[in-house]
């Protein structure tokens, strides 16, 4: 019987991705994003993280990662 290999996945902002790093902190670096830049809030499984957190948050497969950028203007 052939086995299924599974890939464990997360969302992030709303598509599915493989997991591939282990904390929130290597996601941000992984997706290019400055964690230095000012505007930048992480939301994982719906509850705010803070950015002192950001490299001691575990990813785990199903888990829900909203990043969101402020920007100016109305």
């Amino acid at each position: 019987m052939a086995q299924l290999t599974v890939t464990p996945s997360i969302r992030i902002n709303g598509q599915d991705e493989a997991l591939s790093v282990s904390t929130l902190a290597a996601l941000l670096e992984e997706k290019a994003i400055d964690t230095a830049q000012r505007g930048i809030a992480v939301a994982l499984n719906g509850s705010v993280v803070a950015r002192s957190q950001w490299g001691l948050t575990i990813l785990k497969p199903g888990d829900a990662i909203e990043i969101v950028r402020a920007r100016q203007g109305g």
